[in-house]
């Protein structure tokens, strides 16, 4: 049995007797369809013993289920010219496609097969655990990528929202397949679980043949993972690097904050481009690095804010009282032309990712598990042009109230202490 409800602009949502919510947002202009099925589970629902089973279940699936082998999979979707992916993340895992209207149906069955039926062999967990543990020395090896998981473990150590959506090398190779079936089990459940497709796409048909296809997952309360508590401190290690790379941040704030969208704003302003604060005084003006941006991670209940940068080693004494001293700049002196500016930037971003299908199905996904609904495109930008310079300025300040995290990894020896960062960022910008 289904429920419909209308949704909004275009979208229509369906209600299945199992939880499984499903939307649609109908595109009269395409001629393909994405869609895709939206978990919401990830790193942070895993103990520590089985940090990573989230990302090797998601491989797992596409190693084959009671109907299709692995090779059949990939053939299937690629034989109508189809497109077939799927990601992890600390909050959500995602499967989704690609395909003309007309594979639709066979989108849907490949989708709902892998997710509900992969047969998790022994045999290929052996190859796939080997494939992922491949992955984590990839990662290990790109300092500009393992920073940012340092980072996070600094921010958030002893906890799930900490843990590397990867998993370590002794975590993954811990993995059974028993592990795996009874996380899927657990987790992978109608009232945990969305189906979005955007394009051409009739609502009521997808739902019909939705209803068809997992009428018989199971029904589950949404997840409940620990709850975020931010430490911040410091991670610093040496390598033989020719860069050093570093992230400096702060406890940011979640989605359901009301400063929501200020702090992206803020974002923007500080790092968000190349006529950003960051970019402006530290490369163009300092030559101090040739990467540098700022960035606001959300969650459910929290979230992370933070500048990345690399730069040379013997840049490193300059560069970081010049972070210090734009973060205490932003949170003292902000003008409305930049603001403005930055407000525009995200208004049209936005507006442009509206002409793809992907984005919309994902989007449609994600708001549904974070509020329970889509949001309107004028609602989203009616809160973005609330946003004003003192709720910048608010949040800035908010921001700097915290104990801030560092993470640095290449050549260290240069970068001055931690408690000095701290002093500084506690002081006034220089002129």
């Amino acid at each position: 049995m289904k429920t419909s409800t209308p949704g909004t602009e275009g979208a229509r949502i369906t209600a299945l007797d199992n939880g499984l919510r499903i939307v649609t947002d109908t595109m009269t202009s395409v001629e393909t369809v994405a869609l895709g099925v939206w978990v919401g589970v990830g790193t942070r629902n895993e103990a520590a013993e089985i940090n990573g089973c989230a990302h090797l279940l998601e491989h797992m699936a596409f190693k084959g289920t009671q109907r299709r082998n692995a090779r059949e999979i990939v053939e299937e979707i690629e034989a109508v010219g189809g497109h077939l992916n799927a990601y992890t993340s600390r909050e959500n895992t995602a499967f989704y496609a690609k395909v003309l209207k007309a594979d639709v149906p066979l989108a849907l069955d490949i989708l709902s097969d892998i997710v509900q039926h992969s047969s998790i062999d022994s045999d290929e967990l052996e190859r796939e655990r080997s494939v992922v543990l491949q992955e984590i020395g990839q990662a290990l090896d790109t300092p500009d990528d393992i920073i940012f998981d340092y980072f996070q473990e600094t921010a958030f150590p002893d906890q799930g929202l900490g843990r590397p959506v990867l998993g370590s090398a002794e975590s993954v190779r811990r993995l059974t397949r028993d592990r795996l079936a009874d996380y899927r089990h657990s987790h992978y459940a109608g009232g945990r679980m969305v189906l979005t497709a955007a394009g051409r796409i009739d609502h009521d048909s997808f739902a019909d043949m939705a209803d068809a296809a997992f009428r018989g997952m199971h029904q589950a309360v949404p997840a409940q993972a620990e709850p975020a508590r931010y430490v911040g401190g410091e991670h610093r290690e040496q390598r033989p690097l020719e860069q050093l790379h570093l992230v400096l941040g702060f406890p940011g704030i979640g989605y359901h904050d009301p400063d929501f969208y200020a702090e992206s704003v803020l974002s923007t302003v500080l790092g968000g481009g190349m006529s950003s604060r960051l970019f402006q005084e530290v490369r163009e003006k300092r030559g101090l690095a040739y990467s540098i941006y700022s960035f606001a991670n959300f969650y459910d209940d929290g979230g992370l804010f933070g500048i990345y940068a690399g730069t040379g080693g013997d840049d490193a004494e300059e560069l970081v009282p010049v972070l210090c001293d734009e973060l205490l700049q932003v949170a003292d002196r902000l003008d409305e032309e930049e603001v403005e500016r930055a407000k525009t930037q995200l208004r049209a971003s936005l507006l442009m990712s509206l002409e793809s299908t992907m984005t919309r199905c994902e989007q449609a996904g994600q708001q549904l598990l974070i509020y329970g609904r889509p949001m309107t495109i004028d609602e989203t930008i009616e809160r973005l042009d609330a946003v004003d310079v003192s709720a910048v300025v608010r949040v800035a300040r908010r921001l700097l109230a915290s104990r801030p995290t560092l993470a640095a990894l290449g050549q260290i020896e240069r970068l001055c202490g931690y408690e000095k960062i701290v002093d500084r960022l506690a002081g006034s910008p220089t002129p």
